[in-house]
This record gives structure tokens, sequence and C-alpha cells, in this order.
């Protein structure tokens, strides 16, 4: 299976680099004690109007014995006041290490509408508003109240709003909620053994991996810019509240910029705390990005 992921990255790498206007190919490190984060991609652009590509990611996890590894396949449709973006995803099956639970996979759609409200470009100043839909099903273990457990697919579904903004070619703002819905149920649940990274369906400010069953995030993001250097200084904050896990708190620091003309990169870290401080994580991110 991880033959097939690299073979097809690489497939649509090369054709990319034939075919396409422009083609920016990344690769991404995220690491924390519990688990440790690959991602390749290719984003090209055929079209003035169009971006596509393909990324794969492999996870190892503490709490599984053999490595995630997942794809997903990104469209944006780019028109004059309207953007449209949607990422269907695929987690291959992961054999359960334990014989009573079920082997887990996931597949869904992550959809976003981004509206210009204000578009300045004497100034450089712009106002984006983002309105995002999500699905998933997921093969996997859901465990219930009383220490019943299930081997069943379950499905979720994720709503944001987010609002995006610019000050004086300086200053960038970003906030936003998500509220997740669960079309099965959610009464007397108390757990769900699954692979897939619910920030499929919705980035919270966090680089973390997350399996547990959230009610709602909400967040924010503050860019300092400096547009000429094509470089950022940024801090982010979101606070989560689950279904099966206590509430938490994850703050960002980053920093991205242009190592050469055609070679980018960010450098973030990231620290998440549960609300009477029981768990605490730290988790370090970084992602090259080469531009042909």
């Amino acid at each position: 299976m991880k033959k097939f992921i690299l073979s097809f990255a690489l497939f649509l790498c090369s054709a990319a680099v034939l075919q396409a206007r422009t083609v920016d190919v990344s690769a991404a490190y995220i690491g924390a004690s519990h688990f440790d984060q690959v991602r390749v991609g290719a984003i090209m652009a055929p079209t003035l109007n169009l971006l596509t590509g393909v990324e794969a990611k492999m996870i190892n996890e503490r709490a599984f014995e053999d490595p995630i590894y997942s794809v997903n396949v990104p469209v944006r449709l780019d028109f004059d006041l309207l953007k449209i973006n949607i990422a269907p995803f695929y987690y291959f099956k992961n054999k359960s290490d334990n014989s009573l639970y079920q082997d887990a996979s996931a597949v869904g759609v992550s959809t976003q509408l981004v509206m210009t409200l204000q578009d300045d470009e004497v100034n450089d100043l712009y106002t984006h508003a983002l309105i995002g839909i999500s699905y998933a099903r997921q093969e996997g273990t859901v465990f219930y109240e009383g220490g019943d457990f299930s081997n069943t697919a379950y499905s979720q579904m994720a709503y944001t709003l987010e609002l995006h903004k610019n000050f004086f070619r300086t200053f960038g703002f970003q906030a936003g909620a998500s509220v997740f819905q669960y079309p099965d149920g959610i009464t007397g649940v108390t757990g769900l053994r699954s692979i897939m990274d619910q920030q499929e369906l919705a980035f919270t400010q966090t680089f973390d991996v997350v399996h547990d069953l959230t009610k709602y995030t909400m967040g924010a993001r503050v860019t300092r810019m400096w547009p000429d250097n094509n470089a950022t200084l940024y801090l982010g904050y979101r606070f989560a509240e689950y279904y099966t896990a206590d509430p938490e708190h994850s703050f960002i620091v980053g920093n991205s910029f242009a190592a050469t003309r055609s070679i980018s990169a960010d450098i973030a870290y990231n620290h998440i705390r549960t609300v009477h401080n029981d768990n605490k994580r730290d988790i370090f991110y970084a992602r090259l990005v080469f531009s042909f």
C-alpha cells in the first residue's frame, strides 16, 4: 500500500511538471511524543481558474501497530469573487491489533466556499468569508457507556464559518468556528477507535492528530506579514470541546519565509493542554514547498 501511494504521488508530480502552468511540490513533517507524520504532495495549475493535485500522508501513532496511510485530492476553482475548494479523501484499511475490534478505514469529502466581501487592489486590502461543509464515513469500533462496543460504520459532518481580513498590507486576521454533527447518534458514545484525523473535516488551529469526537471548536489567528520578502510570523489559538475527551486549548506560533526564489518554508510550534492541565502535548511542524 505504501508503494502504491508513493507511486501515485510521483506519477502525478511527473504529469504536473509536463502539463501544468505552475507546480508546487511540498514535503512536510509533524512530530510529537505520540505520533510522527509525513506528508508529500503536488499542486498544479492546468488553467488560470483551476488548481488541483494530490497529497499523501503516512502517520505512525503509538496507539496503532501499523502506519496509517491516506490520500486526498484537492481541487480549487477560482472565479472573480468566489472560490470553491473540494477535497475528497480516503484512509486505507488498517488492520486492528485486537481481534475484537474492527479494521479501520475512512472516506469523505471537505468542501468550502470562499466569498470575497472586499477586494481593494489599489490598497491591497481584502475581506473573505468562508463557509465549509464536510462529511466522512468511518469503519471502526464505537464504544458506549457500560463497556459495550460495536464494530460498525459511523458517519459525521462538520460545518465551518470563517472570516479572513488583512490590514495595511501588514497584518492579517482570521477567526472561525466549526460545529460537528453525528447522523448516527452520539448519545451514550464514549469513544471511537478510528484512524481518521478529524481535521480532514475542518482545520482547527492545531497540528495534532485528533480522533476524539468533537462538539465544536473556535479560534483565531493573527499574522504579521512582510509581502515584499514573502515572509510571515503568525500566532494562533483554538478552544475545542469534545464528546469523548476533556476540553482543550491549542496555541500555535510559526514563521513562513522564502528561502530562495523557488523554495519556501514554514516552521511552527504547537502547544496543547486540557483545561485542567491533565494532558499536555508539544508538536513541531516543518514544511518545504518547491515551485516550478
